[in-house]
């Protein structure tokens, strides 16, 4: 039997709240695994180590790199889930400023907050066995994964961007269609298309597909009149410091430096 521990770091629990939903599905692979740590589902912890952790949630603090030492020792595969634990997540935000401004501004008493510079992925201080995106995670992959461990397989999550799922659906282009700029052409796949199949254009949530061509998206959003400072903002969101969208928004905002 697989034993599964959910960790949480710095996230709003969108990411295990989309694990919980999944309790019909999971019902059927009952027998297959053994829940041994989730505080969000159960006051039961069970030591490790574990065949399999979940782990949501940026780091932002000294005592969070310790902890994720543990867990990561303590875990045969680790699998980090959503924004937050891939690409630092909305917090992320802080990474382009100066944290003490901020601390200064929100607590009384900033010299008694600890924490780091930045808000950084998983990846970014311990091996990680597969990461699943998504600001939340979609549960179709989520649950591909967790069977995918259990039958010792690597799982199979397509790199593929929104614009196959848009196809799939047959829903019609919308920057063809209506010129509105879309990230979907450089943004993961996970979603079903939900935003173009609205006429809005995807708001990267998955953060970015294999390969994505940033240079090529970023022209044709400049001749559909997006200025490079809403270019900027459209990287900088959910998944901002993850490299391909953070080299593409740094760029862009560095005027006369090509994108």
């Amino acid at each position: 039997m697989l034993t599964l521990a959910v960790h949480k770091f710095a996230s709003c629990d969108g990411c295990q709240l989309t694990l919980l939903d999944a309790e019909d599905e999971l019902l059927e692979i009952a027998d297959a695994i053994h829940i041994a740590n989730f505080p969000e589902a159960s006051r039961e912890v069970i030591d490790g180590p574990y065949d399999l952790s979940l782990v949501e949630g940026s780091i932002t603090t000294e005592a969070d790199v310790d902890r994720l030492r543990t867990i990561r020792a303590q875990s045969h595969r680790l699998v980090a889930i959503g924004a937050c634990a891939t690409a630092g997540g909305i917090q992320a935000l802080r990474n382009w400023a100066d944290i003490g401004v901020f601390t200064g501004l929100v607590y009384a008493h900033p010299e008694y907050i600890s924490t780091r510079e930045l808000s950084e992925p998983i990846a970014d201080h311990v091996d990680v066995d597969f990461e699943l995106r998504g600001c939340p995670i979609a549960k179709g992959q989520l649950l591909e994964v967790v069977g995918a461990m259990i039958a010792g397989r690597r799982p199979r999550v397509a790199q593929t961007p929104v614009c196959g799922e848009c196809k799939a659906r047959g829903a019609t282009c919308v920057m063809v269609a209506s010129g509105t700029p879309c990230l979907g052409p450089v943004t993961h796949a996970g979603c079903g298309a939900l935003c173009p199949a609205f006429g809005r254009g995807c708001y990267g949530c998955f953060g970015p597909a294999e390969s994505p061509n940033m240079d090529s998206l970023i022209s044709v959003w400049r001749e559909l009149g997006v200025a490079d400072a809403d270019v900027v903002d459209a990287v900088r969101s959910f998944n901002a410091w993850a490299p391909q969208f953070r080299v593409a928004g740094d760029s862009v905002r560095e005027r006369g430096e090509t994108p």
